[in-house]
């Protein structure tokens, strides 16, 4: 058993896969899968509440209630005071979860069929609550009984460890089963068991908040072993490379960055979108950045190091172009060149949403193909916009989205938000879990463009930039002093 560490590619897979899997892990193995499941669930209960005295297992009718059921008799075993609350079925338990309910009874396992509400007022932070509800075949809403107990667990003293994926959380897409109705109940753990494999669900949305901290058992199942593709992989963040004692500023690319309407269009100066992600090209180790604003004037606030440049004057055959950053309107004119002609492009913004408006631009794009390799950088609006649907169908399934824009406009696809996918053509697409909640603010996309750039002129292909910028990006928030308030700025003056 591991806990989910952000420096291993782990192979993410779907409730579909691993239910595919099952059968092959169970000829592997001398031991029912739901008694290895249980086994595993309780030795991690007395890992994380090691002195706990009472444990409240709410198990569902289906598999995931006979994990609870076979960690409870575990527990019982080994002298905690255990109780389930055992949901009643409407329709036939699955072999395994009616054998693990009867090898609980016969050792005395103490299971009825409610919520044990003065028995739960005892429980103390030390002890622990088990959510063994629903797991990964979970889709539809909560039903009103089962909210009961979900509120149960939420508004005791105890911890609580999920068993698969947290109730009430969509494994596959992070969002709430309830939907975004403003009284969403669902599990908040503190821990949660995922088996074979990690659902995608966990890693974005609301999953990365659900979820708690992440521990892995995998019951036999090796990605290298089993022929079946995982539907994403985890962005492992790459190890920095120092740059050669014998290099110039040339060996480390020209990276040029497109936009900053001024203030005469719609009354707003945007220069500093620009800004941001020069100056994150330029501290992320670009050789020279070249900032071209489509305000026709110069900016005071970029750093002296940032060389300023007319549109008209830039030799895009020969540079790294970032492209959008508070474009506004003003970028539609130079769109058409830019995409011809950049030798390598990464598209921001309003670059991303003059494409979405314009035929032609979307068949530009698309045909610069891998001769000239792309990134784009939409967040869900923007990748609505583009794939012509809502934004909560991107939400809905993160992973298709991100995948469907990199086939379209055969380029590498750096979908943001919680849980940042990143997908290209052909390839399993990566989800990125560095980051956290200070990067939701204005100026954070274009320093993350900015980046990419950099990456891109340094020499790594398009989705390796794109990967490791990602994760990079996320890392510097991860670490950021606690005290300190982030702000784009200072977070684009902080990567290396």
């Amino acid at each position: 058993m591991h806990t989910l560490s952000r420096s291993h590619a782990w192979p993410i897979l779907g409730p579909a896969q691993v239910r595919q899997l099952e059968p092959a892990l169970q000829a592997l193995s001398p031991t029912p899968l739901m008694q290895s499941a249980g086994l595993a669930c309780a030795r991690l209960a007395l890992a994380v509440a090691p002195h706990a005295r009472r444990v409240w297992v709410a198990a569902g009718p289906g598999n995931n209630g006979g994990d609870g059921l076979e960690a409870a008799l575990h527990l019982h075993r080994w002298g905690k005071e255990v109780v389930v609350s055992l949901v009643a079925s409407t329709g036939p338990s699955p072999t395994d979860a009616q054998a693990a309910l009867q090898r609980a009874q016969q050792a005395g396992v103490r299971i009825q069929p409610d919520v044990p509400k003065e028995w739960l007022q005892k429980m103390a932070a030390e002890d622990l609550c088990i959510d063994a509800l629903l797991g990964i075949g979970a889709s539809r809403p909560l039903s009103a009984d089962l909210k009961a107990w979900v509120l149960a667990m939420q508004q005791g003293a105890a911890p609580v460890l999920a068993i698969d994926v947290p109730t009430g959380l969509n494994p596959q897409s992070g969002q709430w089963l309830d939907g975004e109705t403003g009284h969403t109940l669902a599990v908040r753990a503190d821990h949660t068991l995922s088996l074979i494999a990690v659902q995608p669900g966990m890693l974005m949305g609301h999953g990365r908040d659900a979820s708690g901290q992440i521990w892995l058992e995998n019951l036999g199942y090796q990605a290298s072993q089993h022929r079946l593709p995982p539907l994403a992989w985890l962005n492992a963040p790459c190890a920095a490379t120092p740059k050669p004692h014998a290099s110039h500023k040339g060996s480390h690319g020209d990276v040029a960055v497109i936009g900053g309407e001024g203030m005469a269009p719609h009354g707003m100066d945007m220069r500093g979108a620009a800004v941001l992600a020069a100056t994150a090209a330029l501290h992320a180790g670009a050789g020279r950045v070249i900032l071209s604003l489509l305000s026709g004037h110069a900016s005071d606030s970029a750093p002296p190091d940032v060389m300023q440049r007319e549109f008209k004057r830039l030799a895009l055959e020969k540079l790294h172009v970032v492209c959008g950053c508070g474009g506004g309107t003003a970028v539609e004119a130079v769109l058409p060149e830019v995409l011809q002609r950049s030798a390598c492009l990464v598209l921001d913004a309003d670059g991303l949403n003059a494409v979405a408006q314009d035929s032609a631009l979307q068949n530009a794009l698309r045909q610069r193909g891998s001769k000239q390799p792309t990134v784009i950088t939409p967040h869900p609006l923007e990748a609505a916009r583009l794939l012509g649907c809502s934004t909560a169908q991107v939400q809905n399934n993160r992973l298709k989205a991100a995948q469907e824009l990199a086939e379209r406009f055969q380029c590498s696809v750096v979908l943001k938000g919680s849980g940042t996918v990143i997908a290209a053509p052909g390839l399993t697409p990566r989800i990125n879990i560095t980051g956290n909640g200070r990067l939701a603010i204005g100026g954070t996309g274009d320093v993350l463009a900015g980046l990419v750039g950099a990456r891109m002129a340094q020499g790594q292909n398009a989705l390796d930039a794109a990967c490791a910028a990602v994760a990079q990006h996320g890392q510097v928030a991860d670490a950021w002093p606690p005290g300190e308030a982030l702000t784009a700025s200072r977070l684009a003056q902080r990567l290396v």
